[in-house]
């Protein structure tokens, strides 16, 4: 099936663009300078990366990050001043109108676009001063799944070019042989998938940088599986959502070691052990796991910037597997379509 496929190309993807564009994203960042501040149009999945471009280039590029809101572009007309900034457009097919209006607009403020996307003759990408194409491949499933790898992985290279780091670029090398370890842990997931036949709600936490690996977690639980999936950041639920959580609730997290690991690891002690949350957890530390009842590895050693891009793919190997489980086709779910234009 396409979408399985397509999730099992992404440590060869990740190789192809660390080898082939490297070279493209230091020249973007040669003639574009270290911007003051960054503007981003995305929706989706696309929008899921931004979270991460939030939290990548606020921590080690000092930049701070905007997500547009592009019904001020489209609809209402009553655009913000972008002055100054770099204004940047994510999206896989590169063809929705509401983020063409917001790159059309930056340009006629004079601000500096960039596309990324998969598709390199798209309408985005011919508005844009610049573009750096992810070189994902087709992507024929419609829940997108190595296109977001690829964005996420493309984020990570610019911030190492901003800042001409050779100790980021080494660490990003790393990435394809760690994603190839993550999907090694599949027949577990397929195992665990089962228990999850009937569930028709469930929150997934996540914080730092996995705050975005939530929100992709959740829409592919959404449109893959039709369960109600509710995001959050560990800190957000602590205000009021932690009382959905009672004897047998489902809880996905992902909580790698680094800085946030503490405060996910309290919360996540306290869902399971006093609120007897049914916890299905993706970490790399072996204690927290012990939690879990069910509990997906992740290599030790992943630098904490780069665990969303790792991180992810047992997720979505996990939703796949719900999905088949509960007899539905991961590659036509119902009401979609691969492109969504929106105004």
């Amino acid at each position: 099936m396409p979408l399985h496929d397509e999730i099992l190309e992404q440590p060869d993807i990740l190789a192809g663009l660390i080898n082939t564009q490297k070279e493209n994203i230091e020249g973007i960042v040669n003639a574009i300078g270290s911007p003051k501040s960054i503007f981003i149009a995305a929706r989706g999945t696309s929008d899921n990366a931004a979270r991460y471009a939030k939290y990548v280039w606020g921590s080690y590029n000092q930049v701070p990050v905007t997500l547009a809101t592009p019904s001020l572009f489209s609809i209402y007309h009553k655009p913000p001043n972008l002055s100054g900034m770099l204004v940047i457009g994510i999206s896989q097919s590169g063809e929705s109108p509401d983020l063409l209006a917001v790159i059309e607009e930056a340009n006629r403020q004079g601000c500096n676009t960039l596309a990324i996307t998969n598709q390199k003759d798209s309408p985005l990408a011919n508005q844009s001063d610049f573009l750096i194409d992810i070189q994902a491949g087709a992507e024929l499933s419609v829940a997108a799944t190595k296109s977001y790898s690829a964005q996420l992985g493309v984020i990570t290279m610019l911030s190492a070019a901003w800042n001409n780091s050779d100790n980021q670029w080494k660490e990003i090398q790393q990435v394809p042989g760690f994603m190839a370890q993550a999907l090694a842990v599949e027949t577990d997931i397929s195992i665990f998938a089962s228990r999850y036949r009937y569930m028709n709600q469930c929150v997934v936490l996540g914080r730092g940088y996995n705050y975005a690996t939530a929100f992709e977690w959740s829409l592919k639980l959404k449109e893959l599986t039709y369960v109600v999936a509710q995001p959050y950041s560990s800190a957000d639920f602590l205000h009021g959502p932690i009382a959905l959580v009672s004897d047998g609730f489902p809880v996905f997290a992902i909580a790698p070691q680094g800085e946030v690991f503490d405060d996910m690891a309290k919360l996540l002690t306290e869902l399971k052990l006093n609120r007897l949350a049914d916890l299905f957890l993706i970490s790399d530390n072996q204690t927290l796991l012990e939690l879990a009842d069910c509990p997906i590895p992740i290599p030790i050693g992943i630098p904490e910037w780069l665990t969303p891009i790792i991180g992810i793919l047992p997720a979505q190997l996990f939703s796949y597997h719900l999905t088949r489980i509960k007899g539905i086709n991961p590659d036509a779910p119902r009401g979609l379509t691969k492109v969504t234009r929106t105004k």
